[in-house]
């Protein structure tokens, strides 16, 4: 953790020394001495990462370090505050603030000289133990043994032991040796599948002629590995003869390698790599110890963490992902290893309840499991349920429980250091909480967590760490779009537990909540509210950096949220707050200098702020301003200062006053002031009056935009913007905004000339990957139909009427989802036009968008599109699926609508895994539709699924058809995801038909 610090505090002091007013304070020759000597010790703490020995001594002094930049970045922050976009005249009258600043310096450069000095005074790393070769390379033993979960071959390990068993036996004789990857987190039993089959002899033993087992881990001796595998390969034996032969000279590398390849030259071998971490071992293991040709079918099982490790090793085919087990297998593994039986958690719910909280807090991880049966196991039934409270604190201190923390330790140990701040950050976040991607890569970067890369937006960049999380097994993927792009994830909760405990020990992350250890120390950098427990008293506000609330606000910040003792936040994030926001709270928030995110648009409610104050325009450094579901109706001319800003979300839907209401509401406002007048109720009223005045002539919604939002040249994100409310000058400014990626206006009451400036700005846009326009039901778009190309966009949302006009539809050739609401397209011409847009995936057709009685799909259309949502299209009547269309549909869902003619030609859809009629969906001979279903010719069947929250009626057949199914829920923020069931899943729904849409989305 101290290095990624170390590399943000030294780009500061570099930026902080070019400045003149550095010379001027005479510390520029400070800086440059701090900047040089932060770099020596970044230098010493790459080379410890590689010492055999890390003793406490060494920790502490990793500890001071990363103490220490934290202070100087503060400092420099501060400097740069002071000198940033100011007059050089006025920068000298603020002589207070210069001297103040000048003795901080001085006194970190005295601080920097005493931390160097103690490294070299105690000798805590020694450059000649960095030197990592045969001689010196350290063993490492970090696999734990396959026999501690040697259980879990009783309860869910029999279908993974034979899909892999026939991903093995899938071979074609004669053939190059084939690599197949076992992958997925620690702790699932990846090496226990393995070994069941390795000892298989009826599987293996009669198929392979030698066979080796090869612990690969995060370090290995190559000497010893080539060792290991001729002992193996062709017994204790031959190995020691070959080492006979050796003797009297020098071993080196090749005289094991070359032995080994040429015994390995025409045998079938099976080799398994257990626990490979990087491609740099793989590469030198398969060139150096295996033979380069061996047609014999061989076969090498490789078992990872890194999904993206094994992509690089096979193809996708040989891929086997390794799942957690079901719930019923994890409570049989549970019950099993602490000597209970079914019958006794049937009988008591609360044992129950314990019971199936405590496989949720493992994971139904088999590893997590067995460790924490066997605490559990000594303790009697009454003291479970106050033993799973203490678990967190129990996973710190029980020796008992040291398998799972070395687990989660070597993964974390394992990440690069850019990676490390990014994985602990996760902390801020509750347990379970659904994290989504773009607002937490947000926060990274305004953190500084994320180094920019040549010719690589800052954003793709800290996408790809995000990947690269996911792809190590650090964080679980809970929703993937129809392109298979994970959009949101959770954090596994035993994982976490031991991240919070990290963070502690860092002084990292703190978050409060219930059953947590107060901070020993109180210099945390990121504090976040969890839980009832708000506590955080004696906390060293001047050090926080970021500050997330999940709860109500804290006794300590009762009175204002912009509080001068918070002067280095970085990020405000009221996202999730519990509490009412008012206007009074944000007045004063360009108190926060260096604040790079701010977020106090609320989730559940709208807040009671009403206007932007004139002090955010003092923040230059903001990157990201989310207002969204406030009563602000209009963003002020001076946030064209705001030149860093990249992510503007308004998102007003809040309604205006009506005119009665309105007059009553202002000649009642002196009451309003009354000591006994609610305080909320008061809040509320005068952010409504405030907001309907400030748009008096407006019928729309949304935000208007100010004259010289052009000049907002890192804009990527434009959400919420209202045409109606905004000049024309600044519609037509949108155009300017050459990098924006994505833009959400609504249009309500604009007229049709703004609308055509609109477009025409639209045009420019050539970075524009997502648009979303709103008119009303009985609005139109039609004016679109003047747009000539554009060439990057991947997601269109359109509510309003298009009628005919849909001939640039042609145009969108990258397009890949798009959702019309109201639409009134006309049958036949627009269906043949979306059809032939080659990448088009999801298709949202809702509230008449289609107004004649038949939707066709015909034949060589939509050819690879994989879901299709049909909601209230009241004059549709029948549906039908021409053959040749459709090659990759996977999901219909139909929802409002009476086909009295039926769903016509289900079996011409080769890949189709699911169709659902939901809320209110009629349809005839329902009957034949299920056995149409039934004797699909796709080898995995595909499910119809039915909901009965309002009555079904089979409008052509007598048998009624009514079973249950979770209400199909609205949109959500991120829109229609990608659904495919697994196997399992379409087995359940055959059952049982019960399986909500969201659930679907999360899978």
């Amino acid at each position: 953790m101290a290095r990624p610090m170390l590399g943000s505090a030294i780009g500061k002091a570099a930026t902080a020394a070019a400045e003149e007013m550095s010379l001027l304070i005479g510390v520029q020759k400070e800086i440059w001495f701090m900047k040089d000597e932060l770099k020596t010790m970044q230098a010493f703490l790459i080379a410890a990462e590689t010492m055999k020995k890390k003793d406490l001594l060494l920790k502490v002094w990793a500890e001071q370090v990363r103490s220490l930049s934290y202070d100087i970045e503060d400092c420099l922050d501060e400097f740069m505050v002071h000198v940033r976009s100011q007059r050089l005249s006025r920068q000298l009258m603020k002589l207070k603030d210069r001297h103040r600043i000048a003795v901080q310096i001085r006194n970190l450069k005295s601080r920097i000289e005493e931390v160097s000095n103690r490294n070299t005074r105690y000798t805590l790393i020694k450059i000649e133990d960095t030197n990592i070769d045969e001689a010196d390379s350290r063993q490492e033993d970090v696999r734990l043994s396959a026999g501690k979960i040697n259980e879990a071959e009783l309860v869910g390990f029999a279908t993974s032991k034979q899909k892999l068993l026939d991903m093995i036996n899938a071979h074609d004789y004669d053939a190059q040796a084939r690599v197949i990857c076992v992958v997925g987190m620690g702790g699932l039993g990846k090496t226990t599948l393995v070994r069941k089959i390795y000892e298989s002899k009826e599987d293996i033993a009669k198929n392979f002629s030698c066979c080796a087992w090869i612990i690969v881990s995060q370090s290995f001796s190559r000497i010893e590995m080539l060792k290991g595998m001729i002992g193996m390969f062709f017994g204790e034996e031959a190995l020691k003869r070959h080492m006979e032969k050796l003797q009297g000279k020098e071993l080196q590398v090749h005289d094991l390698a070359d032995y080994l390849r040429n015994g390995l030259e025409e045998k079938r071998y099976l080799v398994v790599l257990d626990d490979l971490w990087n491609i740099d071992d793989w590469e030198w293991i398969s060139s150096i110890c295996l033979p380069r040709s061996n047609n014999k079918s061989s076969q090498i099982i490789v078992t990872t963490r890194n999904v993206g490790l094994a992509e690089k090793l096979t193809k996708t085919t040989f891929i086997y992902h390794l799942e957690p087990l079901k719930e019923e297998h994890a409570l049989d593994l549970l019950l099993f290893k602490t000597g209970k039986i079914k019958e006794d958690m049937e009988k008591d719910q609360k044992l129950m309840t314990t019971v199936k909280k405590l496989v949720k807090k493992c994971g139904y991880l088999p590893l997590a499991i067995l460790t924490i049966g066997a605490m559990f196991a000594t303790k009697h039934v009454s003291e479970w349920e106050n033993l799973y409270i203490l678990l967190p604190s129990e996973l710190e201190t029980n020796l008992s429980l040291e398998a799972i923390r070395r687990m989660v330790m070597l993964s974390y140990n394992h990440l690069p250091s850019r990676l490390k701040p990014c994985f602990l950050y996760l902390s801020v976040f509750p347990e379970d909480f659904e994290i989504k991607r773009n607002h937490l890569v947000e926060r990274w970067i305004a953190e500084g967590f994320i180094e920019a890369r040549v010719g690589m937006a800052i954003e793709n960049v800290g996408v790809s760490y995000f990947n690269e999380l996911i792809s190590r097994s650090m964080i679980i993927p809970s929703r993937v779009n129809i392109e298979g792009v994970v959009k949101r994830c959770r954090v596994h909760d035993i994982m976490r537990d031991i991240m919070v405990s990290i963070c502690r020990e860092e002084n990292f992350v703190y978050t409060t909540g219930d059953n947590l250890p107060s901070a020993a120390e109180k210099n945390f950098r990121h504090v976040a509210f969890h839980g009832s427990d708000g506590t955080t008293l004696g906390m060293e506000w001047s050090r926080v950096r970021s500050l997330t609330f999940f709860i109500d606000r804290p006794m300590e910040l009762a009175t204002s949220l912009c509080s001068p003792k918070m002067r280095m936040l970085r990020v405000l994030d009221l996202r999730n707050a519990e509490f009412n926001i008012a206007q009074k709270e944000v007045n004063d928030i360009g108190l926060f200098h260096h604040l790079n995110y701010l977020r106090i648009g609320q989730r559940f409610k709208h807040s009671n702020v009403y206007a932007l104050p004139r002090s955010i325009g003092k923040l230059q450094g903001l990157q990201t301003l989310d207002i969204g579901y406030s009563c602000i109706s209009t963003i002020p001319t001076w946030i064209s200062k705001l030149k860093n800003l990249r992510s503007l979300r308004c998102n007003n839907n809040y309604p205006l006053l009506q005119p009665m209401d309105c007059l009553v509401k202002t000649l009642c406002l002196p009451i309003l002031f009354i000591p006994s007048v609610d305080s909320e109720y008061r809040s509320r009223t005068i952010a409504q009056l405030y907001m309907t005045y400030s748009s008096p002539w407006s019928s729309g919604r949304g935000v208007s935009l100010p004259r010289g939002i052009g000049s907002l040249k890192e804009l990527r994100v434009l959400e919420g913007v209202g045409i109606d409310r905004t000049s024309r000058k600044a519609v037509e400014e949108l155009g300017d905004l050459i990098r924006l990626q994505k833009l959400t206006v609504r249009t309500w009451g604009a007229t049709e000339r703004k609308c055509m400036i609109l477009c025409k700005a639209i045009q420019k846009l050539s970075s524009l990957r997502s648009l979303n326009i709103t008119a009303t039901n009985d609005g139109t778009v039609e004016w679109l139909d003047s747009v000539s190309s554009l060439p990057s966009l991947r997601s269109l949302n359109l509510c309003g009427i298009i009628g005919d006009k849909v001939d640039w539809f042609r145009n969108l050739r990258q397009l890949v989802k798009i959702r019309l609401w109201a639409s009134r397209l006309q049958e036949g011409k627009a269906m043949d036009i979306l059809g032939a847009l080659p990448n088009l995936r999801l298709l949202d057709l809702g509230f008449d968008t289609h107004v004649g009685q038949q939707l066709v799909f015909r034949q060589g259309t939509f050819l690879n599109l994989r879901s299709i949502r049909i909601w209230n299209l009241k004059k549709l009547r029948a549906i039908e699926f021409e053959p040749g269309a459709l090659a990759q549909m996977e999901i219909i869902i139909i929802g409002i609508c009476r086909l009295e003619a039926g769903i016509n030609g289900i079996k011409h859809i080769p890949n189709l895994k699911m169709i659902s009629l939901s809320y209110e969906s009629q349809v005839a001979r329902l009957g034949m539709l299920q056995e149409e279903v039934n004797a699909h010719p796709n080898k995995s069947k595909p499910v119809l699924v039915l909901e009965n929250d309002r009555s079904y009626h089979d409008l052509g057949d007598t048998n009624q058809v009514s079973e249950a199914m979770e209400s199909l829920p609205g949109r959500s923020e991120e829109g229609s995801q990608a659904i495919v069931p697994t196997p399992s899943d379409r087995s359940v729904l055959r059952r049982s038909a019960t399986l909500s849409f969201l659930q679907i989305q999360k899978q």
